[in-house]
């Protein structure tokens, strides 16, 4: 699959999801370094497909691509000050779930990546090997995103010429 095949799948998917729910609200909030919720999480859909075509596991496209662009679905600004932020990394993908199955009727799949993208920091495996690429995809797009401005140029996200989630914005 062409790079412009994988924006346009993920970007059919971005247009479902906003019709429904509040996935326009992660653009709000900031997720690593300077990179927002919602581009963290394009990012985390496009390369899973790509981790998805090199292990030749495309059966379950669909859900791998929702499961991705809503696993950080907390909508919330995790860096504010606010007891309900304690222990962020550990909860957060509960309120991911709970927001998500609020907004739309997921399936298996989708809750397990979703809930299970924190592996090992919450010590329950994902189920199914879309579940573990998504956990492996965000662990590298988060050390990326958090050391980036650090280490190479100094440069946000917003201008940064990131390939996956430039042409969604």
């Amino acid at each position: 699959m062409s790079v412009q095949e994988r924006k346009r799948l993920i970007a059919e998917h971005v247009y479902e999801l906003r019709k429904k729910g509040r996935i326009q609200q992660t653009r709000q909030f900031i997720q690593h370094g300077s990179t927002t919720v919602y581009d963290h999480s394009v990012r985390v859909a496009y390369y899973s497909l790509v981790l998805a075509e090199l292990l030749h596991l495309q059966e379950h496209q669909q859900e791998l691509i929702r499961g991705a662009l809503l696993h950080d679905y907390f909508l919330y600004d995790w860096h504010e000050k606010d007891k309900s932020h304690n222990l962020h990394g550990f909860r957060h993908p509960y309120t991911a779930l709970e927001n998500a199955d609020k907004d739309y009727h997921l399936s298996k799949r989708e809750r397990n990546i979703i809930v299970r993208h924190m592996f090992p920091l919450i010590p329950i495996p994902p189920v199914f090997m879309e579940g573990w690429i998504v956990c492996m995809v965000d662990k590298g797009c988060s050390i990326y995103e958090t050391v980036k401005a650090r280490n190479y140029g100094g440069k946000s996200s917003k201008t940064q010429n990131a390939r996956p989630s430039k042409c969604f914005k």
